[in-house]
C-alpha cells in the first residue's frame, strides 16, 4: 500500500525553515516534530536561502519573479 503525498502551506515550510535557522534543534528534532523527512527539510533550507535575494530586492523584481511563475 502506497502512502498518500502530503502537500504543506508555505506558511508551514517557511516556519519549519526559520526554526532551523535559529540553531535551537537539529534538523532531526525539527523534522521528527512536524513528520516531515530531514530530507526533505534540508530542501526546503536550500530553496529558502537561494530564494532570499529576492526577497530582499526591489519591489519590482519581485513582482517580476511572480509573474515569471505565473506564465510557467
Amino acid at each position: 500500500m502506497s502512502k498518500k503525498r502530503t502537500t504543506c502551506s508555505a506558511e508551514f515550510k517557511t516556519r519549519l525553515v526559520l526554526e532551523l535557522l535559529e540553531n535551537e534543534k537539529t534538523i532531526a528534532e525539527i523534522a521528527s516534530k512536524n513528520n516531515i523527512t530531514p530530507k526533505n527539510l534540508q530542501n526546503l533550507k536550500k530553496i529558502f536561502l537561494d530564494n532570499a535575494v529576492i526577497a530582499m530586492g526591489s519591489a519590482k523584481a519581485v513582482k517580476e519573479y511572480k509573474q515569471e511563475l505565473i506564465a510557467v
